[in-house]
């Protein structure tokens, strides 16, 4: 007899099937680890293959375990929120002030107040989140950003990071969940250093 959990587990990779009967067990029914090991048996998995992808799983849940115990406090995002944005505002005056002692131009326009504020966002997020995965908010509280393996993201991440900052609410999302926006979309996070 078929049963629904069969009919699941057949349509997951055989990543997914090991991950389930091994590192996973504990978060499922036991009918539907007896369906995952059925469709193992059924598919002959390679004993070798087996055990490479179990011990690959077994090291992510416990990298994935390890960032979830480092997490920081929401108390801590706050604090680099605020930090951060004061130094995000004294470079933004530092950067308008040399254009305008530069290039004497007059800053009455619109567009390009807008443009000089833009410039200093990405230059503070990206350059101090990619080259010491801190901004001057994560060294005060003694925080860092990593990529979801615990190690330093790559230039894309920190760009993706910080254009996902520019969503509205993105600066309250971590309130409600455990990582904020430009968190999640960017598969980073902070954690203590």
């Amino acid at each position: 007899m078929i049963t629904n959990f069969d009919h699941i587990m057949s349509n997951k990779s055989d990543g997914e099937l090991i991950k389930i009967v091994t590192v996973d067990v504990h978060k499922y029914q036991k009918e539907a680890i007896a369906s995952a090991q059925k469709e193992i048996e059924k598919r002959d998995i390679d004993s070798a293959k087996f055990e490479t992808i179990a011990t690959k799983a077994l090291i992510e849940k416990r990298i994935e375990n390890k960032l979830n115990q480092s997490e920081v406090s929401t108390a801590s995002r706050i604090v680099n929120f605020i930090v951060d944005l004061v130094s995000f505002w004294i470079i933004f005056f530092v950067i308008a002030m040399l254009i305008n002692i530069i290039f004497t131009i007059d800053l009455n326009n619109d567009l390009l107040i807008w443009g000089i504020l833009l410039l200093a966002f990405f230059l503070y997020y990206i350059i101090m989140e990619f080259k010491f995965q801190k901004t001057i908010g994560k060294f005060i509280t003694k925080t860092k950003v990593v990529n979801l393996y615990g190690k330093k993201p790559s230039l894309n991440d920190i760009i993706i990071r910080t254009c996902c900052r520019l969503i509205p609410l993105d600066r309250v999302s971590f309130l409600f969940t455990k990582n904020g926006f430009h968190d999640k979309i960017s598969n980073t996070t902070v954690i203590k250093d």
